[in-house]
């Protein structure tokens, strides 16, 4: 049985009892006393990103991710901001994305209500643009070799430009074929679809009985490609305004 989508977050406290990292208040009150020239990234945002990050092929290191959280542009952070309340609370949230990932299980998308209640695009396009920041910085998993990576990508990237994706007919295709959420309670359920359908591509669960951790196929290739639909942004940074605090 298909599994109801759970109404967006929103501003409101946690409840109590509330797993570690479920809330992204906390993260958001920390991220925001990061002081200027620094761009720590949206909240929604990182919650796209940390997903991103979790579904490489291999595990990445926490400092490398941390980084770009703290500042859009990986600026090294003064060691009393890099360790601070923000750091714990991002490693919350990808402990708790990591279990719901590697369970293959649901999980509340950090995404908040757009401004016009019609326009689910503007309000998942911060976490799509989080997701597409790691895909571009930690490229493993747009290099894999995989038909399947093709409808997952759609369901994530319809909710850009068409003309901000280089060299992406498979994905464009796709995009058409599927058209714009119908509400926003599909745009956030399509957002987990989407990323558990890529762990199933990037990070399979061996078979019972099976000893051997099943590798990802890649490309012989020297350098890493745009993944299998191009799906990479033109852009000269790596994120939109809309993704930045």
């Amino acid at each position: 049985m298909k599994q109801s989508p759970a109404p967006p977050p929103d501003r409101r406290a946690p409840a109590t009892g509330e797993a570690l990292g479920a809330s992204p208040l906390p993260l958001q009150a920390a991220l925001e006393t990061l002081p200027a020239p620094f761009e720590p990234l949206d909240v929604s945002a990182v919650d796209g990103f940390l997903c991103g990050v979790l579904l490489q092929p291999r595990p990445v290191p926490a400092d490398r991710w941390l980084a770009l959280i703290g500042d859009g542009e990986a600026r090294p952070l003064p060691p009393a901001l890099a360790g601070g309340p923000w750091r714990a609370l991002a490693l919350q949230r990808h402990a708790l994305l990591e279990r719901a990932i590697a369970g293959r299980q649901w999980f509340d998308p950090w995404v908040f209500e757009p401004e016009e209640a019609d326009d689910a695009s503007q309000a998942v396009a911060p976490w799509v643009a989080g997701f597409a920041l790691a895909a571009e910085v930690f490229p493993a998993l747009m290099s894999l070799d995989s038909p399947a990576l093709i409808e997952p990508l759609a369901l994530l990237y319809r909710h850009f430009d068409p003309d901000d994706l280089e060299d992406a007919d498979d994905l464009l295709d796709a995009i058409a074929d599927l058209g714009p959420p119908a509400d926003l309670s599909e745009a956030v359920e399509d957002l987990v679809r989407a990323t558990l359908l890529l762990a199933d591509v990037s990070r399979p669960i061996p078979a019972p009985g099976d000893r051997t951790p099943a590798r990802p196929v890649r490309r012989p290739r020297p350098s890493p490609p745009r993944g299998p639909a191009g799906a990479r942004r033109r852009s000269r940074s790596r994120l939109p305004a809309d993704a930045r605090r």
